[in-house]
């Protein structure tokens, strides 16, 4: 792992980068290995060598492939990013977005071996490689050999806890009550449709978690077409997705 990882210590609070969230399929609540504000904290958009990165709530079940690293000795007994003492016996592992304590199956892609990390860490910094694993997680997929090798990451759970698989069992349907979120806000205004259609596009393909729509105003006298992101809990989630991203002009309604 390189050795930017303890640039971002305390999930990047005392570099004083600006926050950002997303919309939460899990919202974390603090677990006996991370609090609430330091989860709060981790999921802030945060700078390392000139590249923003924003972390992202995901869902169990959620995937992704890239490049496995592993990390050791060199950061044994050194801070993790949401505050624990990296232990390299232990099977937790750094990753560059995802939220802290989400458990991730791990397969090595190369071998077929696989293993279950926590993530307790942000890295690794290094192009294509998508997650860092402890030593005890290495060793478990043969990173201690091979040192690198294509990974498929799988989310199990979230809070150090593996969801249980749902049951195949066929179940009585029922309606169930949904709390929806009415916030919103304004990535682009097009007086053509075809500019509106390609920023829903781009917006849409970015940032899936959210419903980016577009909404045709008409005054009499021209047309205007407006691209929304919907799905914002709050109106200061909106806004500080707004500021991280650097929507100028953007507008935060309800």
């Amino acid at each position: 792992m390189d050795k930017t990882k303890l640039l971002i210590f305390g999930c990047a609070i005392l570099l004083g980068l600006s926050g950002c969230s997303q919309k939460k399929p899990y919202i974390p609540k603090g677990s006996k290995y991370t609090s609430a504000a330091r989860h709060k904290a981790c999921m802030r958009c945060y700078t390392v060598l000139g590249k923003k990165y924003t972390p992202t709530y995901v869902s169990v079940g959620d995937t992704m492939k890239g490049i496995s690293s592993w990390y050791g000795p060199n950061f044994h007994g050194k801070y993790t990013s949401n505050g624990e003492i990296y232990n390299m016996y232990k099977k937790t592992a750094a990753h560059k977005t995802w939220p802290m304590d989400t458990m991730v199956r791990v397969t090595n892609l190369e071998n077929g071996k696989s293993t279950v990390v926590r993530i307790n860490d942000r890295g690794p910094f290094v192009k294509g490689r998508i997650i860092d694993c402890s030593y005890a997680a290495g060793k478990a997929l043969g990173l201690d050999k091979s040192g690198i090798a294509k990974v498929k990451l799988e989310v199990l759970g979230f809070a150090g806890q593996i969801k249980p698989q749902k049951s195949t069992k066929p179940k009585t349907k029922r309606t169930e009550s949904v709390k929806l979120s009415n916030f919103g806000v304004q990535v682009g205004a097009f007086s053509h449709y075809a500019g509106a259609k390609k920023v829903q596009k781009y917006y849409s393909k970015m940032y899936p978690n959210y419903k980016t729509i577009i909404k045709k105003y008409d005054n009499g006298s021209s047309t205007l077409y407006r691209v929304w992101m919907m799905g914002f809990d709050t109106e200061a989630q909106a806004k500080d997705f707004r500021d991280c991203n650097g929507i100028k002009g953007s507008i935060v309604r309800a």
